[in-house]
């Protein structure tokens, strides 16, 4: 099963969305419903953890620039 994070859609101006958590198969359809109160909901697409690699590989060090993620991403 995979935990899923959706939020209610609002039809008025300024209005925030409710956000909740639900788990489900990869195999079910998206809600398109809140469980509880009958709004309209979305499904919210959020990023992944972690990396694909062959089986026993061992990921390489990053080279170390000083702090930050890398050269070029302007975190620093």
């Amino acid at each position: 099963m995979a935990t899923y994070l959706y939020e209610t859609i609002s039809n008025k101006p300024g209005e925030n969305p409710e956000t909740f958590e639900i788990q489900q198969s990869m195999k079910d359809a998206p809600l398109t419903h809140h469980p509880e109160n009958g709004k309209p909901v979305r499904r919210v697409i959020t990023g992944g953890f972690g990396y694909a690699a062959k089986a026993g590989a061992v990921p390489s060090p990053r080279p170390s620039s000083g702090g930050g993620c890398g050269s070029g991403c302007g975190c620093h």
